[in-house]
Order: structure tokens, then sequence, then C-alpha cells
């Protein structure tokens, strides 16, 4: 078992897992940034000055000027402006990661193959040919 461990690490598995893993992390924290101070700011602007992160209910209907007084004050709060940020955090890195993924698959793309087996003897011939070169078997045209 450890040998298949050893193996199973070595093989770039694991690297690629880690490599990946601390990219996605490194993402999450620009992407963070990218909704908190740049998207999320003139959005609220445009709804009328409204900060995001300030948006939450408190269960007791206590009302606080800002999160962190609620916070402060021990206040159980239903933090829906910062669910709306997270939900946005969300959906850039699923797109992100979409693009990602979409040119990885393009260039992982196999070129369309350049020979067929033959139908009688299966050696590699070419799909144009009309003729086995190996067996010279007549071959439907394509």
């Amino acid at each position: 078992m450890l040998k298949e461990f050893k193996e199973f690490a070595l093989k770039g598995s694991m690297i690629d897992l880690a490599v990946g893993v601390i990219v996605g992390a490194a993402t999450g924290t620009v992407v963070t940034s990218l909704v908190s101070d740049i998207i999320m700011p003139p959005i609220g602007m445009v709804l009328g000055k409204v900060d995001f992160i300030n948006l939450f209910v408190t269960i007791w209907g206590q009302h606080f000027a800002t999160l962190q007084d609620a916070k402060a004050a021990g206040a159980v709060t239903i933090n829906y402006g910062v669910f709306i940020n997270n939900f946005i955090n969300f959906l850039i890195i699923m797109f992100v990661i979409f693009l990602l993924i979409k040119q990885i698959n393009r260039i992982r793309k196999e070129p369309a193959s350049t020979v067929k087996p033959c139908p009688f003897c299966k050696m590699s011939i070419d799909p144009a040919a009309i003729r086995c070169p190996h067996c010279t078997s007549e071959l439907k045209p394509a």
C-alpha cells in the first residue's frame, strides 16, 4: 500500500492537487477583494448608498447601526448582505473555473485521427483510401 501511495504521489497527481488547492485559495482571496472592494461599492452607491456588509436583521428586533456593533453587543443576526457578497464571489469563481476548464479541454482535444482500421485486415490506413495497401481489399468510399 505504501508503494502504491508513493507511485500516486510521484506521478504528479498529488502535486497537481496541491497546486490546484493553493491557486484556488489565492484566486478566492483575489475574487473576494474584487467583489468587496471594487464591485459592491458602486452597486451599493447606485442602489442608494447601501453598504451590503451592513445589511442584516437581528432576531430579537434590536436595532444597530452596523453589523460590527450588533456582533459586539452579542446580538443574533441574519447577515443577508454578507451572503450576497459571498454569492457574487461564488458566481465569479465558478465563471473563472468554467473558462479555465474550457481552455484546458480545448488544449487537450486530440486531433482528428489521420488513420482508420481496414475492415478486413485491421491494419491502419488513410481514411480516404479506396483500396487497402496491406491486403489490397477494395474499400467503400467514406
